[in-house]
């Protein structure tokens, strides 16, 4: 099958992922671990995934400057010229609007997926279709699109996408059409939880899981009219772009873009924005609760990846080591224990969301 050489892709890998503290570390971070002890790295499988479609030499990876030999290491198949590094953190906007110009340059008639590296998706045909529906339709409309996934909780820990809907028969049809691309209403912030069950009740509600699909003139021209500070300062690079010139103007200027998210800076603010709501099944591996949930599980409930294991009276717990370790736990549910390097972590499962602030202890001993 031969590739679409218009398709790209803009893979996120500069995250920190500290909920995944101790195994995640500023030094190491989740997307280049095998979070799920599957023999790939969650970069690796993200980027196998969307090779599917996209032509390998299409799909650049976006990351800190400190990530790049671990880039390269693991992704073996990557050019140099195919990581784009960032001198400074900045949110989601400054580094997607670089990408763009950058392919836009290369190629005028690109059309592009933006995917963070560090996702779980089950059904990798499935995502393939999705994502070809939306290269289709961005070929042929001026839209930013996004892939929303139907809620199966009231998760306060996602944003939301609300789509249009007219009349109450409408909404039974768009519920039961998953296939029919829908224009995005609005994006709402991470609610509450009773403003979560609200949203699920009302039935036109997506997570937004961060994947968005564009054409190149399509996000460029948003940014023109959203952000226009923002893209005259790297509008000021575009002749060195794709050339030896291109790091010297990026080190030289990056860190002056404002921090702002691709949410907050354009898709909120366009009216030409569309959401397909996604057929396959998506975990956005935020935290080790949801990592747990993911994993094969013993009838107690258990999830072991890379230990060995005498389990008495445990229960709901994820445990994790490091070659194989004996791990014996007795009398303990619902927790999460982890042995890396020099530190052992035993947390309670309900209380995973402090693991950040723990996190910072530690490091400051």
């Amino acid at each position: 099958m031969t590739m679409n050489k218009n398709y790209y892709a803009i893979l996120m890998a500069g995250g920190v992922g500290s909920r995944f503290w101790p195994v995640s570390t500023t030094d190491f971070p989740k997307q280049f671990h095998d979070m799920l002890g599957s023999g790939e790295t969650l970069i690796q499988k993200t980027f196998s995934r969307l090779s599917k479609l996209i032509p390998a030499e299409n799909i650049l990876i976006l990351t800190n400057e400190k990530y790049n030999d671990l880039v390269l290491e693991q992704l073996p198949m990557v050019k140099q010229e195919q990581v784009l590094l960032e001198p400074a953190m900045r949110n989601t906007a400054p580094c997607i609007l670089y990408a763009s110009l950058k392919i836009q340059k290369q190629n005028p008639d690109a059309v592009m997926v933006v995917a963070p590296s560090d996702h779980w998706i089950e059904d990798e045909d499935a995502f393939v279709n999705n994502l070809q529906q939306c290269f289709d339709f961005c070929q042929n409309n001026d839209a930013l699109m996004t892939l929303g996934i139907h809620p199966t909780f009231p998760n306060t820990g996602f944003g939301y996408i609300e789509f249009e809907t007219r009349s109450e028969a409408e909404l039974s049809e768009a519920k039961s059409d998953v296939n029919a691309i829908k224009k995005v209403n609005q994006f709402r912030e991470k609610p509450d939880y009773e403003t979560a069950k609200h949203f699920l009740e009302q039935g036109n509600f997506l997570w937004n899981g961060g994947i968005f699909i564009w054409s190149a003139k399509s996000i460029i021209t948003a940014f023109e009219k959203f952000q226009p500070q923002m893209n005259n300062l790297f509008l000021q690079g575009i002749e060195s772009y794709n050339t030896s010139a291109e790091k010297d103007f990026i080190n030289k200027n990056y860190a002056n873009a404002e921090n702002i998210s691709i949410d907050y800076a354009v898709m909120e603010k366009a009216n030409n924005v569309f959401v397909l709501p996604a057929t396959f099944d998506w975990n956005d591996l935020g935290t080790w609760g949801q990592l747990h949930e993911k994993l094969d599980k013993d009838e107690q409930n258990n999830a072991v990846v890379n230990a060995t294991v005498i389990l008495e009276n445990a229960s709901n717990n994820i445990i994790r080591a490091e070659g194989k370790k004996l791990v014996i736990v007795d009398g303990l549910d619902d927790f999460i224990i982890v042995d890396k390097d020099d530190v052992l972590l035993i947390y309670p499962k309900g209380k995973e969301q402090d693991i950040k602030r723990i996190t910072a202890m530690a490091n400051s001993l």
